[in-house]
């Protein structure tokens, strides 16, 4: 088998189709074993994290990690197991692992494969350019850290220390497919930047205020610039200084971007599948009603070019479409 990637510039050691040869290896497995339905995703993952702190290198770690997960039914009987261990012997032990987990668990009415008219065929695989590895080196990372940071200082004597900037470069990718007869699988790369500058007043008993900034994007190229960054993590801090409770009282309340995402994914966990399916939310039954103002609209686009959360089809191979979340203040999916 062939271990090394088609392309020496990814940085990958596994190829395409080596993690092919991987899962069909534990869905027949499986299938031997007498399992009903099989699914198996092999992945491979690397990068490099740089973190410094008052002009000084704090930390370097590179990462790489590897995984086959495999999932094994029989009827409505599910089991899970995965290994780091992509020999032979030991994909045949994770799969005998998952089929007797399965053997003894409890029978789910709702535990399957998706039917095969809702997966997502190869034709509609599109390339959402979700992969740009950054070739990054240690002394790259660092010098593009100290920079963002000795602008947060250079922008206010107010600004007297740091817990921090750091840099991370992250890229993986997997292949999956199961017995319903989905196959698929892409790589993607997410890269950051990020600053956590602390304001104080003067005194023996001055104030004190951290705050933050960051960016994350698919290419590096798209990273904001290391200064403005920093700068704009500096103004964040220096803007809590002298900050004061308001008086008990019900008005408009506008969230900055940063704010209103954690809301919305609060949101989404709450009328995710596997909450509803548990009655373990507080949005049980809300499907047409209200829960947003009438002018709140949220649409899902999976088909965002380089967007963080694109893909051409969900963990198990179902086809996915531009859909609307929320219409007019109204839960619809």
């Amino acid at each position: 088998m062939n271990h090394t990637h088609s392309s020496a510039d990814t940085g990958f050691s596994y190829s395409r189709p080596f993690f092919e040869q991987l899962v069909d290896q534990a869905l027949a497995h499986a299938k031997k074993l007498g399992a009903t339905d099989a699914g198996a995703e092999a992945s491979e993952g690397c990068g490099l994290s740089v973190g410094v702190r008052k002009g000084e290198l704090e930390t370097v770690e590179r990462n790489r990690d590897k995984s086959l997960g495999v999932t094994v039914y029989i009827g409505h009987r599910r089991g899970n197991a995965s290994t780091s261990d992509f020999s032979s012997a030991a994909i045949e032990r994770t799969v005998q692992a998952a089929y007797d987990i399965a053997r003894f668990t409890a029978e789910d009415p709702v535990a399957g494969l998706p039917d095969a008219d809702d997966i997502a065929p190869p034709e509609t695989h599109r390339d959402l350019d979700l992969f740009h590895p950054w070739a990054l080196t240690g002394e790259e990372a660092t010098r593009i850290a100290l920079e963002c940071e000795a602008a947060a200082f250079a922008t206010h004597r107010r600004i007297t220390n740091s817990e921090g900037a750091g840099v991370s470069a992250q890229q993986s990718h997997f292949f999956s497919a199961h017995t319903r007869g989905f196959r698929g699988g892409y790589a993607t790369s997410r890269h950051s930047l990020s600053c956590s500058p602390i304001a104080s007043l003067p005194g023996k008993n001055g104030e004190m205020q951290r705050d933050a900034w960051y960016s994350s994007q698919r290419s590096a190229t798209e990273l904001a610039a290391p200064a403005a960054i920093g700068r704009y993590a500096a103004q964040r801090a220096l803007s809590r200084l002298g900050s004061r409770k308001i008086a008990t009282t019900e008005c408009p309340v506008l969230f900055e971007s940063s704010l209103a995402a954690g809301l919305l994914g609060g949101f989404v966990q709450a009328i995710s599948g596997g909450a509803l399916y548990r009655k373990s939310t507080f949005l049980l039954d809300s499907l047409g009603k209200p829960v947003f103002p009438a002018h709140i609209d949220i649409l899902e686009d999976p088909f965002i070019l380089r967007g963080k959360g694109s893909s051409p089809f969900d963990e198990e191979g179902v086809r996915v479409q531009p859909r609307k979340v929320v219409d007019a203040g109204r839960v619809q999916g």
